[in-house]
């Protein structure tokens, strides 16, 4: 079992940085791939970035890529999410979740969810 909680959400401005942190309780986080997933109000949950267990590869989505980043370190299980140059329609609410199966972009190949952190940017 996985518990996932995350944090660091807010308010910012376009073109400002928020760092969303996702910590994991359950001693085989460590050997799951992480996911960052987001939804904006009247739309689909849609893939952000993934990471493998070990952090040796990562995946992003083309919306993000170059503005975010995806890391984690098993040692104080958590996943983090850099997030650069933000613009208004990254504003959603964010989740992380865990998978048993290895990195995927859909999200019903993931195990465990956290409950969700908010990040607004405003223009």
């Amino acid at each position: 079992q996985v518990q996932l909680v995350e944090s660091g959400g807010g308010l910012v401005q376009a073109g400002g940085s928020l760092r969303l942190s996702c910590a994991a309780s359950g001693r085989t986080f460590s050997t799951y791939a992480t996911g960052w997933f987001r939804q904006a109000p009247g739309k689909e949950r849609e893939f952000v970035a993934a990471i493998t267990w070990s952090g040796g590869s990562t995946y992003y989505a083309d919306s993000v890529k170059g503005r975010f980043t995806i890391s984690r370190d098993n040692a104080k299980n958590t996943v983090y999410l850099q997030m650069n140059s933000l613009k208004p329609e990254d504003t959603a609410g964010y989740y992380c979740a865990a998978s048993r199966y290895g990195t995927s972009i859909k999200s019903e190949m993931y195990d465990y969810w956290g409950q969700g952190t908010q990040v607004t940017v405003s223009s």
